[in-house]
């Protein structure tokens, strides 16, 4: 009976009515598809942040490890520099007090050879001295790897030779080749640490 009355008071509504009401239905209807919308928009955007975080802390651990790896390759580079310094600086010294050493037996020969020209007036054995001593001298640095560079009556060679003057030669065979030595040239383990000085036939 009760919903009799209620249908009749629908249709006995003025139709700006009805309109009003089916317009206020739309408008909450639209506002909960408004809301599902905003909260889905917050959900993604909540997963989208904490997923850039995510990325974000993925970076920053990537260039604290890059930047560990680096220090500790230039504190071994450093390390391999200051060891490698010193090796050298010790090879050096080494070599130093091997060659010095050696050559404090020529000093003790020499030393000898004064005091006994000192002592003696007998002058005629210091020649054979000196050139004993010349030689254990010269035996000792070839030891070394020291040799002396063959010029005489050869040609000319840049590569080995500095020639400090010419001059006319009457050999044709001579033209261009070394014909005085004035001061010899070395190698040291066959390689040149100074050049000859000599003079050249033209």
């Amino acid at each position: 009976m009760n919903n009799k009355n209620n249908h009749k008071q629908d249709k006995e509504k003025p139709e700006d009515e009805q309109n009003m009401e089916l317009e206020i239905e739309d408008n909450a209807a639209g506002e909960n598809d408004t809301k599902i919308e905003s909260t889905a928009q917050q959900e993604n955007t909540a997963k989208e942040n904490e997923a850039n975080g995510a990325n974000g802390d993925t970076v920053q651990k990537e260039l604290a490890t890059q930047k560990d790896k680096y220090l500790r390759l230039f504190a071994e580079f450093d390390n391999y520099k200051k060891r490698t310094a010193k090796e050298v600086y010790e090879i050096r010294q080494t070599a130093a007090v091997n060659v010095i050493g050696s050559l404090l037996e020529v000093l003790d020969d020499i030393e000898r050879a004064e005091e006994q020209n000192k002592q003696s007036t007998d002058n005629s054995k210091v020649p054979d001295g000196i050139q004993l001593i010349f030689n254990k001298f010269k035996k000792i640095l070839e030891q070394h790897g020291l040799k002396a560079i063959e010029t005489l009556h050869t040609e000319f060679d840049v590569e080995k030779d500095e020639a400090v003057s010419e001059i006319p030669v009457p050999d044709e065979n001579m033209k261009g080749k070394v014909v005085a030595e004035v001061q010899k040239g070395y190698t040291l383990n066959d390689k040149l640490i100074r050049f000859a000085k000599v003079v050249v036939g033209k």
